[in-house]
């Protein structure tokens, strides 16, 4: 069967797909992942996240939070104190996110070994055939 006797276009795919695609760039992000995991514990303030997720650079951890906040997954509460204490949460769809993400972590936590052996199996065979060749 011929591609333009599916009906299906690249422009259908794509129109479909961009914002699914969009929606998981975001929330399967390093820091991203990282972020949530770290705040699914309760509210928590920036340099608790800071100090907590390793690598991450101030700018980059006030990027991703505020694209997260913009995307309905963290919401940020300035308390009137002096100095103003900021919490971050997690909304009830990021918390329904977070336990995706604990099942996927489970499963690569689970498979990790299997995958590392694969990986060597692959390489080996591969490795063998660029040396045949």
């Amino acid at each position: 069967m011929s591609r333009r006797n599916t009906g299906v276009t690249p422009q259908v795919v794509n129109a479909h797909a961009c914002p699914v695609r969009e929606v998981l760039d975001r929330v399967s992000g390093k820091w991203s992942v990282q972020i949530l995991v770290a705040t699914a514990h309760g509210p928590i303030r920036f340099t608790e996240l800071e100090r907590g997720i390793e690598g991450i650079s101030r700018r980059m951890l006030t990027l991703t939070l505020r694209n997260l906040e913009r995307d309905g997954l963290v919401t940020r509460t300035v308390h009137p104190t002096v100095p103003p204490k900021v919490e971050y949460e997690l909304t009830p769809v990021a918390r329904e996110l977070h336990e995706t993400l604990l099942r996927l972590t489970g499963w690569a936590e689970r498979n990790r070994v299997y995958i590392a052996e694969s990986r060597a199996a692959y390489d080996n065979e591969h490795d063998r055939e660029s040396a045949e060749a």
